[in-house]
Protein backbone atom coordinates (compact mmCIF):
# COMPACT_ATOMS: atom_id res chain seq x y z
CA UNK A 1 0.00 0.00 0.00
CA UNK A 2 2.67 2.31 0.97
CA UNK A 3 4.28 1.97 -2.04
CA UNK A 4 1.48 2.15 -4.12
CA UNK A 5 1.07 6.02 -2.75
CA UNK A 6 4.82 6.56 -3.14
CA UNK A 7 4.87 5.35 -7.33
CA UNK A 8 2.13 7.98 -7.79
CA UNK A 9 2.85 10.86 -5.34
CA UNK A 10 5.28 13.06 -3.85
CA UNK A 11 5.93 14.46 -0.82
CA UNK A 12 4.59 11.67 1.57
CA UNK A 13 5.90 9.90 4.17
CA UNK A 14 4.86 6.13 5.55
CA UNK A 15 3.52 8.11 8.47
CA UNK A 16 1.37 10.59 7.00
CA UNK A 17 -0.43 7.17 5.65
CA UNK A 18 -0.54 5.81 8.84
CA UNK A 19 -2.06 9.11 10.72
CA UNK A 20 -4.55 9.59 7.54
CA UNK A 21 -6.06 6.00 8.31
CA UNK A 22 -5.37 5.64 12.13
CA UNK A 23 -6.13 8.96 13.25
CA UNK A 24 -7.32 11.23 10.46
CA UNK A 25 -9.82 7.90 9.43
CA UNK A 26 -9.40 9.80 5.94
CA UNK A 27 -8.24 6.41 3.97
CA UNK A 28 -9.55 2.99 3.99
CA UNK A 29 -8.86 -0.03 2.84
CA UNK A 30 -12.06 -2.20 1.08
CA UNK A 31 -13.00 -4.27 -1.33
CA UNK A 32 -14.17 -2.61 -4.38
CA UNK A 33 -14.44 -2.73 -8.21
CA UNK A 34 -13.00 -5.39 -9.56
CA UNK A 35 -12.88 -7.28 -6.33
CA UNK A 36 -9.35 -6.18 -5.29
CA UNK A 37 -8.26 -4.39 -2.19
CA UNK A 38 -8.39 -0.87 -2.60
CA UNK A 39 -7.62 2.69 -0.65
CA UNK A 40 -10.06 5.10 -1.02
CA UNK A 41 -10.81 8.30 0.58
CA UNK A 42 -12.93 7.86 3.40
CA UNK A 43 -15.30 10.47 1.67
CA UNK A 44 -15.30 8.75 -1.81
CA UNK A 45 -16.32 5.13 -0.02
CA UNK A 46 -20.29 5.71 0.86
CA UNK A 47 -20.69 6.12 -2.91
CA UNK A 48 -17.88 3.98 -4.21
CA UNK A 49 -19.22 0.54 -2.30
CA UNK A 50 -22.73 0.29 -3.44
CA UNK A 51 -21.86 1.46 -7.14
CA UNK A 52 -19.41 -1.35 -7.47
CA UNK A 53 -19.57 -3.85 -4.93
CA UNK A 54 -22.93 -5.85 -6.05
CA UNK A 55 -21.58 -8.06 -8.82
CA UNK A 56 -18.43 -9.24 -6.40
CA UNK A 57 -21.09 -11.02 -4.45
CA UNK A 58 -21.58 -13.70 -6.73
CA UNK A 59 -17.59 -14.21 -7.31
CA UNK A 60 -17.58 -14.33 -3.34
CA UNK A 61 -20.19 -16.86 -3.25
CA UNK A 62 -17.97 -18.78 -5.04
CA UNK A 63 -15.18 -19.03 -4.01
CA UNK A 64 -16.84 -19.40 -0.36
CA UNK A 65 -18.09 -22.86 -1.38
CA UNK A 66 -14.96 -23.92 -2.88
CA UNK A 67 -13.15 -23.45 0.25
CA UNK A 68 -15.68 -25.26 1.90
CA UNK A 69 -17.83 -22.49 3.63
CA UNK A 70 -21.73 -22.87 3.35
CA UNK A 71 -23.88 -20.03 3.24
CA UNK A 72 -25.46 -20.76 6.92
CA UNK A 73 -21.57 -21.07 7.81
CA UNK A 74 -20.65 -17.62 6.06
CA UNK A 75 -23.77 -15.90 7.39
CA UNK A 76 -22.36 -17.08 10.92
CA UNK A 77 -19.07 -15.88 10.11
CA UNK A 78 -20.35 -12.51 9.30
CA UNK A 79 -22.45 -12.20 12.71
CA UNK A 80 -19.13 -13.32 14.52
CA UNK A 81 -17.24 -10.20 12.78
CA UNK A 82 -19.85 -7.85 13.21
CA UNK A 83 -20.54 -8.91 17.15
CA UNK A 84 -16.53 -8.77 17.75
CA UNK A 85 -15.70 -5.85 16.08
CA UNK A 86 -18.97 -4.00 17.67
CA UNK A 87 -18.27 -5.12 21.24
CA UNK A 88 -14.19 -5.34 21.23
CA UNK A 89 -13.59 -2.48 18.74
CA UNK A 90 -10.68 -2.63 15.92
CA UNK A 91 -9.23 -6.23 15.10
CA UNK A 92 -6.45 -7.65 12.90
CA UNK A 93 -7.23 -10.58 10.60
CA UNK A 94 -5.32 -12.79 12.95
CA UNK A 95 -7.45 -11.92 15.80
CA UNK A 96 -10.44 -12.05 13.77
CA UNK A 97 -9.74 -15.62 12.16
CA UNK A 98 -9.55 -17.19 15.77
CA UNK A 99 -13.00 -15.50 16.74
CA UNK A 100 -14.48 -16.91 13.66
CA UNK A 101 -12.94 -20.09 14.07
CA UNK A 102 -14.06 -20.59 17.28
CA UNK A 103 -18.13 -20.60 16.00
CA UNK A 104 -16.87 -23.71 14.15
CA UNK A 105 -16.44 -21.78 10.74
CA UNK A 106 -13.74 -23.05 8.62
CA UNK A 107 -10.42 -20.69 8.07
CA UNK A 108 -8.18 -22.57 6.28
CA UNK A 109 -6.68 -21.76 2.74
CA UNK A 110 -8.59 -19.25 1.48
CA UNK A 111 -11.89 -19.39 3.06
CA UNK A 112 -10.97 -16.29 5.72
CA UNK A 113 -9.99 -14.08 3.35
CA UNK A 114 -13.57 -14.64 1.43
CA UNK A 115 -15.39 -14.24 4.60
CA UNK A 116 -13.96 -11.16 5.59
CA UNK A 117 -14.36 -9.86 2.21
CA UNK A 118 -18.37 -10.73 2.57
CA UNK A 119 -18.56 -8.90 5.34
CA UNK A 120 -17.27 -5.65 3.63
CA UNK A 121 -18.80 -5.93 0.30
CA UNK A 122 -21.95 -6.01 2.47
CA UNK A 123 -20.50 -2.77 3.49
CA UNK A 124 -20.47 -3.84 7.12
CA UNK A 125 -16.70 -3.31 7.77
CA UNK A 126 -13.92 -1.99 6.16
CA UNK A 127 -9.79 -1.92 7.20
CA UNK A 128 -9.11 1.51 8.87
CA UNK A 129 -6.63 1.65 11.82
CA UNK A 130 -2.98 0.37 12.02
CA UNK A 131 -2.71 -1.11 15.30
CA UNK A 132 0.99 -2.63 16.55
CA UNK A 133 1.99 -3.20 12.83
CA UNK A 134 -0.86 -4.84 11.70
CA UNK A 135 -3.73 -3.04 9.34
CA UNK A 136 -7.41 -3.86 11.59
CA UNK A 137 -10.89 -4.59 10.53
CA UNK A 138 -13.66 -1.78 11.55
CA UNK A 139 -16.78 -1.09 11.53
CA UNK A 140 -17.93 0.97 8.99
CA UNK A 141 -21.25 2.46 10.93
CA UNK A 142 -18.18 2.91 14.09
CA UNK A 143 -15.61 4.24 11.92
CA UNK A 144 -17.10 6.79 9.44
CA UNK A 145 -20.51 7.03 10.54
CA UNK A 146 -23.89 6.22 9.14
CA UNK A 147 -23.88 6.45 4.54
CA UNK A 148 -26.35 9.26 3.81
CA UNK A 149 -28.24 7.91 0.41
CA UNK A 150 -26.17 7.53 -3.03
CA UNK A 151 -27.50 9.26 -6.51
CA UNK A 152 -26.80 6.04 -8.28
CA UNK A 153 -27.01 8.97 -11.73
CA UNK A 154 -24.79 10.93 -10.08
CA UNK A 155 -22.65 8.00 -8.72
CA UNK A 156 -21.55 6.61 -11.95
CA UNK A 157 -20.65 10.54 -13.63
CA UNK A 158 -18.09 10.94 -10.62
CA UNK A 159 -16.57 7.33 -11.32
CA UNK A 160 -16.45 7.99 -14.81
CA UNK A 161 -14.95 10.97 -14.39
CA UNK A 162 -12.47 9.87 -12.14
CA UNK A 163 -11.86 7.25 -14.49
CA UNK A 164 -10.81 9.13 -17.67
CA UNK A 165 -8.58 11.68 -15.48
CA UNK A 166 -6.20 8.66 -14.76
CA UNK A 167 -6.93 6.45 -17.84
CA UNK A 168 -8.63 8.38 -20.51
CA UNK A 169 -8.98 8.16 -23.42
CA UNK A 170 -10.78 5.00 -23.20
CA UNK A 171 -14.06 3.73 -23.91
CA UNK A 172 -17.30 2.71 -22.50
CA UNK A 173 -15.83 -1.29 -22.37
CA UNK A 174 -13.03 0.05 -20.67
CA UNK A 175 -14.61 1.61 -17.99
CA UNK A 176 -16.81 -1.59 -17.42
CA UNK A 177 -13.78 -4.12 -17.37
CA UNK A 178 -11.75 -1.33 -14.92
CA UNK A 179 -14.53 -0.82 -12.63
CA UNK A 180 -16.71 -4.05 -12.75
CA UNK A 181 -19.68 -2.55 -14.08
CA UNK A 182 -22.02 -3.63 -16.53
CA UNK A 183 -22.08 -2.34 -19.37
CA UNK A 184 -25.07 -0.43 -19.23
CA UNK A 185 -23.86 1.39 -16.13
CA UNK A 186 -20.70 1.85 -17.85
CA UNK A 187 -22.67 3.86 -20.36
CA UNK A 188 -24.61 5.55 -18.40
CA UNK A 189 -21.69 6.75 -16.65
CA UNK A 190 -20.40 8.59 -19.71
CA UNK A 191 -23.22 9.91 -20.53
CA UNK A 192 -23.72 11.43 -17.15
CA UNK A 193 -20.60 13.81 -17.78
CA UNK A 194 -21.00 13.69 -21.64
CA UNK A 195 -21.20 17.51 -21.55
CA UNK A 196 -17.32 17.62 -20.29
CA UNK A 197 -16.10 15.16 -22.94
CA UNK A 198 -14.25 15.37 -26.20
CA UNK A 199 -15.36 12.31 -28.81
CA UNK A 200 -11.89 11.27 -30.77
CA UNK A 201 -11.80 9.84 -34.33
CA UNK A 202 -11.42 6.59 -32.76
CA UNK A 203 -14.62 6.69 -30.98
CA UNK A 204 -12.84 7.12 -27.67
CA UNK A 205 -13.88 9.65 -25.51
CA UNK A 206 -11.70 11.94 -22.91
CA UNK A 207 -12.07 14.76 -20.43
CA UNK A 208 -12.37 17.78 -22.61
CA UNK A 209 -10.17 19.84 -19.81
CA UNK A 210 -7.45 17.79 -19.57
CA UNK A 211 -4.21 19.48 -20.42
CA UNK A 212 -1.78 18.01 -23.23
CA UNK A 213 0.34 14.91 -22.41
CA UNK A 214 3.86 15.14 -22.39
CA UNK A 215 5.63 13.70 -25.45
CA UNK A 216 7.02 10.29 -24.42
CA UNK A 217 11.07 10.43 -24.33
CA UNK A 218 12.89 8.27 -27.30
CA UNK A 219 13.10 4.55 -26.56
CA UNK A 220 16.32 3.68 -25.06
CA UNK A 221 18.64 1.55 -27.34
CA UNK A 222 20.74 -1.21 -25.57
CA UNK A 223 23.71 -0.69 -27.62
CA UNK A 224 23.91 2.66 -27.35
CA UNK A 225 22.63 3.12 -23.50
CA UNK A 226 23.59 -0.52 -21.45
CA UNK A 227 20.63 -1.31 -19.16
CA UNK A 228 21.94 -2.43 -15.86
CA UNK A 229 22.48 -5.81 -15.42
CA UNK A 230 19.36 -6.67 -14.00
CA UNK A 231 17.70 -9.50 -16.74
CA UNK A 232 20.08 -12.22 -17.95
CA UNK A 233 20.50 -12.39 -21.80
CA UNK A 234 19.19 -13.80 -24.55
CA UNK A 235 22.05 -16.93 -25.02
CA UNK A 236 22.33 -17.06 -20.72
CA UNK A 237 18.49 -17.86 -21.04
CA UNK A 238 18.72 -20.19 -23.29
CA UNK A 239 21.79 -22.19 -22.31
CA UNK A 240 22.21 -21.28 -18.40
CA UNK A 241 24.65 -19.37 -16.67
CA UNK A 242 27.48 -21.65 -17.81
CA UNK A 243 27.33 -20.58 -21.46
CA UNK A 244 30.51 -18.31 -21.43
CA UNK A 245 30.23 -14.62 -21.98
CA UNK A 246 26.50 -12.93 -23.25
CA UNK A 247 26.38 -11.72 -26.99
CA UNK A 248 26.48 -7.96 -27.01
CA UNK A 249 23.57 -6.15 -27.79
CA UNK A 250 22.29 -5.56 -30.92
CA UNK A 251 21.07 -2.05 -31.93
CA UNK A 252 18.60 -1.72 -35.19
CA UNK A 253 18.13 1.76 -36.39
CA UNK A 254 14.71 1.05 -37.63
CA UNK A 255 13.44 -0.51 -34.92
CA UNK A 256 14.87 1.06 -31.70
CA UNK A 257 15.46 -1.70 -28.93
CA UNK A 258 12.67 -1.73 -26.11
CA UNK A 259 13.95 -4.54 -23.84
CA UNK A 260 17.41 -5.23 -21.98
CA UNK A 261 18.08 -8.04 -24.82
CA UNK A 262 16.17 -9.12 -28.24
CA UNK A 263 12.98 -10.93 -28.32
CA UNK A 264 13.80 -14.80 -29.36
CA UNK A 265 13.89 -15.26 -32.96
CA UNK A 266 11.73 -17.90 -34.00
CA UNK A 267 14.84 -20.25 -34.44
CA UNK A 268 16.04 -19.83 -31.31
CA UNK A 269 13.48 -20.85 -28.06
CA UNK A 270 14.54 -21.19 -24.37
CA UNK A 271 14.62 -25.16 -23.40
CA UNK A 272 14.27 -24.68 -19.79
CA UNK A 273 11.22 -24.34 -17.32
CA UNK A 274 10.56 -23.62 -13.91
CA UNK A 275 8.46 -25.80 -11.34
CA UNK A 276 7.81 -25.49 -7.97
CA UNK A 277 10.80 -27.27 -6.62
CA UNK A 278 13.38 -25.62 -8.70
CA UNK A 279 15.50 -23.23 -6.32
CA UNK A 280 15.15 -19.26 -6.94
CA UNK A 281 19.13 -18.58 -8.03
CA UNK A 282 20.42 -16.34 -10.67
CA UNK A 283 23.70 -16.45 -12.57
CA UNK A 284 26.05 -14.07 -10.74
CA UNK A 285 27.51 -11.59 -13.13
CA UNK A 286 31.02 -11.00 -13.66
Amino acid sequence: MRLAIRARSTGFTAADIERALTEERSLVVTWLNRGTLHLVCSEDYPWLQPLTTPRLLTLNARRLSQEGVTPSLAERGVAVIERCLAEEGPLNRAQLGERIASADVPTKGQALVHVLMLAALRGLTVRGPIIDGEHAYVLVRDWLGEPEPVDRDRALGALARRYLAGHGPAGERDLAKWAGLTLRDARAGLIAIASALDVRADGLVDLASRAAAAPLPPPRCAACEPHPPRAATRDQLRTGPRAGPPSPPRCDATRPCAFPFPPFPPAVQPTWRWTLATPLTWPRWS
